[in-house]
């Protein structure tokens, strides 16, 4: 199983949701430890590492593996290009 680093940005904006929220976001990165490449996850096109993203409910995961951490860099909603302008997909 991977290690977990969450950044503070993605801690507050999980911490901002309603409960039954945050226990699907939480229990969603917790699978990503097991799994880091499911199905349902994707290569972020034109990012300078290695980010992928991961969908759960209404919401987008941007993640990367490196030395066997998985670094949750940021959640936020899923029709929201602003999570990816941030990581280098235009």
């Amino acid at each position: 199983m991977l290690r977990l680093k969450v950044s503070n940005g993605a801690c507050n904006f999980i911490s901002t949701r309603d409960p039954k929220h945050q226990r699907q976001i939480v229990a969603k990165i917790q699978t990503l430890r097991t799994d880091p490449s499911p199905p349902d996850s994707k290569a972020l096109k034109g990012s300078s590492r290695e980010y992928r993203r991961a969908d759960i409910g209404e919401y987008r995961i941007i993640y990367r593996i490196e030395d066997n951490v998985l670094h949750v860099s940021a959640v936020g909603k899923r029709n929201d290009d602003e999570i990816y302008h941030r990581f280098g997909r235009r």
